[in-house]
């Protein structure tokens, strides 16, 4: 019987430590359950600062002025007196096709002038003969009227002959090509020896290049939405991969007025615009034709405005509104909503909103933005100075956080930028 009892005094003892643990268990998750999650933040207080927004692109160098040197007749190129690289000037000879097969087209249309000229001199003595018989009725008019028409027919066909003597004689003249330009010659595809063709009506072999190189530009793609931003006699920062390191200054030029458009009526269509900036090098800098470049065109300086890093701007569902309130009777701080008609709820947006630390608490700051350039955005409405915004975590500005959050805001981690946080993502 004793050992019963000690038993049953053991399982007494067992179930209320197993009770006590429990309802400690129920306690803790309880207190757990109402406390209130605490958000760690980095935060930076709003100040006024210079925006410069920029639009980056990238290109190739190229001549402001250039022109390709291309055969207008056919033939062997018998002479090519300049080297690719040198310097040449407006007139100078760059290349003479073999001119013995134009050289006989003058020939033969000087032949067929002369006799039409022949003719022509026998047909005007002729009528000149007949209109003074005709006057004195010694012929009839009929041969008159024949005496007339032959002489309109000999006077055709001369200026028939002189403007086949012209087109030979400039056909012929072809077969020299002469420099159009002060420049250099950039480019040489051809050598002595090699059968051209052309004509007045196709483009006809390309021989050589000629350039201005003391005058050269960068022609950069531009998207359709950065270039309505970019202005002529915008100033850009050029590096050319071949000066990795040097920011040379450039000056907007020329803007295309239509479009470049990849891969049309596919989900990789791209639309860009050609934009075109003209180089201010140093003296120690040689630009050559074809060198790869990155440009950063200033389009626009703001002084004195307020910014906050680009990161702190996100967006929320803004609040609803009872209804029938008006849209002001919303709180402080807190991302107002306008009730729209039914018919207008599918054109509703996300609104932007910069975050906020006020004692220990978010608040919600719906915000307008302006420019922006690498790191920060101009704010138009909605802060004001030394309010401190929230810059990081990433996480945090884009999930976590919400009006009432509590949160503790640590400065001594490293502040998220726009870099760390792609590295984030």
């Amino acid at each position: 019987m004793a050992t019963n009892g000690k038993r049953s005094k053991k399982k007494i003892i067992i179930f209320s430590i197993i009770g006590v643990v429990v309802a400690v268990l129920v306690l803790l998750v309880i207190l757990g359950s109402n406390r209130e999650t605490v958000v760690t933040v980095q935060t930076e207080p709003v100040e006024q600062r210079a925006i410069t927004q920029t639009v980056a692109a990238t290109g190739k160098i190229q001549p402001e002025v250039q022109v390709k040197i291309n055969a207008e007749v056919s033939g062997e190129i018998i002479d090519l007196p300049v080297k690719e690289g040198e310097r040449v000037k407006k007139g100078q000879l760059l290349a003479r096709i073999k001119p013995d097969a134009y050289e006989a087209q003058v020939e033969r249309a000087q032949a067929a002038l002369a006799i039409t000229k022949a003719n022509l001199s026998k047909a005007e003595a002729d009528f000149k003969r007949a209109s003074e018989l005709f006057d004195k009725n010694l012929v009839s008019g009929s041969d008159m009227d024949f005496a007339r028409a032959t002489f309109e027919s000999a006077k055709a066909s001369f200026n028939q002959s002189s403007a086949a003597l012209k087109e030979a004689r400039e056909t012929l003249a072809k077969t020299t090509i002469y420099s159009p330009m002060e420049g250099v010659v950039s480019q040489l595809l051809l050598e002595v020896g090699v059968r051209v063709s052309g004509s007045q009506f196709t483009q006809g072999t390309e021989v050589m290049t000629v350039a201005d190189l003391s005058r050269m530009e960068s022609r950069v793609d531009v998207g359709e939405n950065d270039v309505v931003m970019v202005s002529i006699g915008d100033t850009a920062s050029v590096e050319v991969d071949a000066y990795s390191g040097r920011k040379i200054i450039g000056t907007v030029s020329r803007i295309a007025n239509t479009a470049k458009t990849r891969g049309l009526g596919t989900q990789d269509e791209v639309v860009n615009f050609e934009v075109r900036i003209l180089m201010h090098p140093p003296e120690d800098v040689q630009l050559r034709p074809g060198m790869s470049m990155t440009a950063d065109i200033f389009t626009e300086t703001r002084s004195g405005v307020f910014a906050v890093p680009i990161q702190s701007v996100t967006v929320r569902q803004p609040k609803e509104t009872p209804a029938g309130a008006p849209a002001e009777q919303a709180q402080e701080g807190e991302a107002q909503f306008v009730k729209k008609d039914a018919k207008k709820k599918e054109e509703d947006k996300l609104q932007e909103v910069v975050f906020a630390v006020k004692d220990g608490k978010i608040i919600s700051v719906p915000v307008k933005r302006g420019i922006s350039d690498d790191t920060y955005v101009e704010i138009t409405e909605g802060l004001e100075a030394g309010l401190e915004v929230v810059t990081g975590p990433f996480r945090a500005i884009n999930r976590d956080l919400q009006e009432g959050t509590a949160v503790k805001v640590d400065n001594k981690q490293t502040r998220q930028t726009g870099s760390s946080v792609a590295q984030s993502n």
